[in-house]
């Protein structure tokens, strides 16, 4: 210990100096990965061997095998190992071998970033969001999102597990420590790699046979080529024919030959076209006439009609409006089906926006013509009820299968309309009047009560202040209800009608089955109104018993208690002349 005492002795001196030239020689640093060698191997512990230091450095079994190292470890070994602590606080070497691989495997992930290299890596879990990727010469730990496992969607990715396979980095977190990684990229590059040597196999004007309908979107319709390429055949390409989606002319799985008319090398992509293939049939649209019969073929059946063919390549619309004749909501699935042949006439032939309309039911005889021919306005004719809604009835005009319609307000002339509606069903038969026929709203209008004798006619040689005699039916707050003699329908005679006195004016004093006069006060056969009154009467039988001097009238149930009254002023007036 003598040697310690004096610092400045020439021993302690040039054992200071041995000392740092052997510790400047081995350059120790805490934070820096250094080389160790396995000096023992026990049970729980691997002792290492690292030049410069005072103490052997010791890991823990169970991390030597976690790293996998475990089964080809042997004495005399090197293990690369952070060096944490020179000393701690009991004076023990601190060292980690797992932290130096994901340190030096770090490393190896910055040059491959730098230099844009992919690296060989495999899924060993899933996690929220994606999977986890092991770099295979390192460990590191690393984070593929979902989207980037496969350049299309996977259901499954039990068979991506645990297998080696390339990933491109594609974010790299220094600070944190986080890795990014894509296989998607990787497949997509290779792809586009493999796509840019099938497209110089193209070149504008070659045939492509036998090419397979993929898919459609609203601007083309995608091909199947020979299961390596995919190409598009623009909307404007499929057809001479206007049409507003390839689903009007395709079915997926078809097989079609295109002509190519575009290679873009840059882009990758080959244009189609099919049109072109034919020759363009409104060349000779002048050989088609309009309004003339033609024989067309059905190509397809949409919801608002069917694509026929004139000829091959000069397809027409047949629109559900120009099916029948008298069906409301026509069906083209029920009525044809691809393939069938069907007479059409040529409405409408327009070159500039190459459309050509047709119609099918104009190869029939409208039958409202049939109609206005053998049952003009004013027949009567048998129908059967169709259908009922809640206001009207619609009959079947048996001989010529179209509907008329006839409205409740038709139906009775004096009861509820609505309540006379209900006593009808489906499957009666009425014999009933042609009121209207419109051929070009396709509409015939019919009435019931056209049939019968109209009881209002009984007014017709009635005017406005005519006396006529009526029988009380009965009496309630809102007046009398009352039936003229001779005619078979009821009218109300308002309280305010009864009597010129408002106390006379009182329902109550009818019981029923009395006959009264009453006078026409309002009368209008076309809009079929009649008011009765009897305080008109009253009014209109007094004015003459004045101009004449009478003595009071007398009638029965008729109040002219003020006949008297008005004579008396009169005759006062006269004597004061």
């Amino acid at each position: 210990m003598e040697i310690y005492k004096e610092i400045e002795t020439p021993a302690s001196k040039e054992f200071v100096k041995l000392l740092n030239s052997q510790l400047s020689k081995n350059k120790i640093e805490e934070g820096k990965i250094v080389e160790g060698k396995v000096a023992k191997i026990t049970e729980k512990f691997v002792f290492l061997f690292i030049e410069g230091l005072k103490s052997e450095p010791v890991l823990d079994i169970n991390e030597i095998k976690n790293l996998k190292l475990y089964e080809d470890i042997k004495v005399g070994d090197k293990i690369s190992v952070l060096l944490e602590r020179i000393e701690d606080k009991n004076g023990e070497v601190v060292v980690s071998a797992s932290k130096a691989q994901k340190i030096k495997g770090w490393y190896e992930l910055e040059k491959a970033y730098e230099k844009n290299e992919p690296i060989m890596g495999k899924i060993t879990s899933k996690c929220k969001g994606g999977v986890i990727v092991e770099h295979i010469e390192t460990g590191s730990l690393m984070f593929c999102p979902g989207s980037q496992i496969s350049d299309k969607p996977l259901k499954d990715i039990s068979h991506l597990i645990n297998e080696p396979q390339k990933f491109a980095l594609i974010k790299l977190d220094k600070i944190r420590g986080n890795a990014c990684v894509s296989r998607r990229q990787v497949i997509s590059s290779s792809k586009k790699e493999d796509k840019a040597k099938i497209i110089e196999k193209y070149k504008v004007g070659d045939i492509i046979k036998n090419a397979v309908v993929k898919g459609y979107s609203s601007f083309g319709c995608f091909f199947d080529v020979n299961s390596e390429l995919d190409v598009l055949v623009h909307l404007q390409e499929i057809s001479y024919s206007r049409i507003n989606h390839p689903d009007e002319i395709f079915n997926i799985g078809e097989k079609h030959d295109l002509l190519v008319i575009s290679v873009d090398k840059e882009k990758l992509q080959v244009g189609c076209s099919i049109k072109q293939l034919s020759p363009d049939p409104f060349n000779h649209i002048s050989n088609y006439e309009l309004n003339k019969p033609y024989k067309v073929k059905v190509v397809k059946i949409m919801d608002f009609g069917a694509f026929c063919e004139l000829e091959p390549g000069l397809s027409t619309l047949l629109h559900s409006s120009e099916l029948s004749w008298s069906k409301k909501n026509p069906s083209a699935k029920k009525m044809f089906k691809v393939g069938d042949e069907i007479n059409c006439v040529i409405t409408e032939i327009d070159k500039e926006k190459r459309r050509v309309a047709i119609s099918h039911r104009l190869t029939k005889e409208n039958p409202f013509e049939i109609m206005e021919k053998k049952y003009p306005v004013g027949t009567e004719v048998e129908g059967t009820v169709n259908m009922i809604s809640e206001y009207a009835l619609y009959l079947k005009i048996d001989d010529v299968e179209i509907d008329a319609f006839l409205h409740c307000n038709d139906l009775t002339y004096g009861k509820d309309p609505e309540e006379e509606l209900k006593k009808y069903k489906k499957g009666d038969k009425l014999k009933v009047k042609i009121l209207e026929i419109k051929k070009d709203q396709q509409k015939i209008r019919a009435g019931l009560k056209q049939t019968k004798p109209d009881p209002f006619d009984w007014f017709k040689d009635k005017k406005i202040n005519d006396t006529i005699t009526v029988k009380v039916v009965s009496s309630d707050n809102k007046g009398l209800l009352v039936k003229p003699e001779g005619c078979s329908m009821d009218f109300l005679i308002k309280k305010s009608q009864i009597a010129i006195n408002s106390a006379d004016a009182r329902p109550s004093r009818f019981v029923g089955s009395e006959r009264i006069d009453a006078a026409i006060a309002e009368l209008d056969m076309n809009k079929r109104k009649v008011s009765l009154s009897i305080k008109l009467l009253e009014e209109l039988k007094n004015k003459e018993a004045v101009s004449k001097f009478s003595s009071p009238l007398s009638g029965k149930n008729l109040p002219f208690s003020s006949l008297s009254d008005e004579l008396e002023k009169k005759k006062q007036k006269k004597e004061k002349k």
